[in-house]
């Protein structure tokens, strides 16, 4: 058996299929010849790199002429030629159908449309081949002519213009020699294909035979050509591959893609996955790792936090004596801006300590004393003072007032 990565190819033999395979760059070697007439009857066949050459009886040729030049257009061209004479694709049955051109003629091109037929169950090997064919075209051929030889007990032919595959039939004879029915046929395609006003001018007719048995009296006196029995040419991969591709090889093949795309799409999210959990982990190890030097640089300044407490517990004992907010002088100036101005208030006796202001004094008017009253509860500089402002009482001279100013006790800081 070849090796996987070795080209191969599946043939249909004179009474079987026929494994093909060798070098890339070489010839290829017969390596197995079986009696099956069906590829899903073959076992052990290459793991990839196969191609299946399709039998001519499994295809329709149609040659024509088109009106330009463009490659883009061929397909096109051959699908409405398609309809036109009846024949159409299965559209669900895969990629049926392939184009190949055989010459420029003036402005316009001769090419082939090549129509498959749906693959039965069983037709089809039981590993995905990589590639499919047909036989016409992986046989070299030189020149113009005909070849006729046997696939899979019945004779078959095939035109060529200048080496190229122009049209191919299946014949129903499955005599040991071709007879004169076969050289008919050929003779109503060149007849067909004159009718379609393309030119095939064979120069010979190759009969590929095994036995080389077969003389040409059946084949020379009904043509008028050189007959050549020769063995049948050893297979080739075309340069161009070819389109072809059944619908049961089509779904596998979209089956496999999206398994491996299913794989893919798994080993990326497991990827993103393992990267989330180790760029979590590495900043978890960095807040440990920072954690444990704060920890440590906490412990060695324990004492001094110690120390630091204590400090700030006698400062905050000594806020009223320390904190110029409670100085009596600055007290006084803010009580004194507290007045309200050309009111006649005045302050008989003003008695500041550290948590308690007490005024005393007189006003020719009763609403100088409440103004004076709301100012100190207003005023934005005295806000730290609870303020007990009781009715003025009327005197002689006026209106005597006293007003009473507590301190809270400062929070520890």
């Amino acid at each position: 058996m070849s090796k996987s990565k070795d080209p191969s190819i599946l043939i249909p033999g004179e009474l079987g299929w026929e494994l093909w395979s060798g070098a890339a760059t070489g010839d290829l070697t017969l390596v197995n010849s079986t009696a099956h007439t069906s590829p899903g009857e073959i076992q052990d066949l290459p793991a990839s790199e196969l191609t299946l050459a399709f039998p001519v009886k499994a295809i329709t040729a149609l040659p024509l002429r088109v009106a330009s030049q463009d490659p883009a257009l061929f397909e096109d061209f051959a699908t409405l030629h398609g309809e036109r004479i009846g024949l159409k694709a299965d559209p669900m049955a895969g990629q049926l159908t392939d184009v190949f051109e055989i010459a420029h003629e003036g402005e316009g091109a001769l090419i082939v449309s090549v129509m498959l037929r749906a693959p039965a169950d069983g037709e089809m090997p039981r590993r995905s081949p990589k590639s499919f064919d047909i036989t016409p075209r992986i046989f070299p051929f030189e020149g113009d002519g005909v070849a006729v030889w046997k696939e899979l007990g019945r004779w078959v032919f095939a035109i060529f213009r200048e080496g190229k595959f122009v049209f191919s039939e299946a014949t129903s004879e499955s005599g040991e020699h071709p007879n004169t029915a076969i050289a008919r046929e050929i003779r109503l395609a060149l007849i067909q294909l004159s009718m379609q006003e393309i030119a095939c001018k064979p120069k010979r007719i190759e009969i590929w035979s095994s036995s080389l048995e077969h003389g040409p009296s059946a084949l020379l006196p009904e043509l008028g050509l050189p007959v050549q029995v020769s063995p049948r040419p050893i297979p080739r991969l075309p340069q161009l591959a070819s389109k072809l591709l059944p619908a049961d090889v089509r779904a596998a093949r979209r089956a496999a893609l999206k398994q491996r795309n299913t794989r893919l799409t798994i080993f990326a999210v497991l990827a993103l996955y393992l990267a989330g959990i180790g760029w979590l982990a590495y900043h978890a190890w960095t807040d440990i790792s920072l954690a444990r030097k704060l920890n440590a640089k906490a412990e060695a300044i324990a004492p001094e936090a110690g120390a630091y407490e204590l400090h700030l517990k006698k400062w905050a004992e000594l806020a009223h004596c320390v904190d110029l907010t409670y100085a009596p002088v600055d007290v006084l100036f803010r009580i004194a801006n507290s007045i309200p101005p050309a009111s006649g208030l005045r302050l008989k006796t003003a008695d500041i300590s550290a948590v308690e202001v007490k005024l005393i004094g007189e006003a020719p008017q009763l609403q100088g004393v409440n103004s004076f009253s709301l100012n100190l509860k207003n005023n934005n500089d005295l806000v730290h003072y609870t303020w007990e402002t009781p009715p003025a009482n009327q005197s002689t001279r006026g209106w005597e007032f006293r007003f009473n100013g507590n301190v809270p006790e400062v929070p520890a800081q």
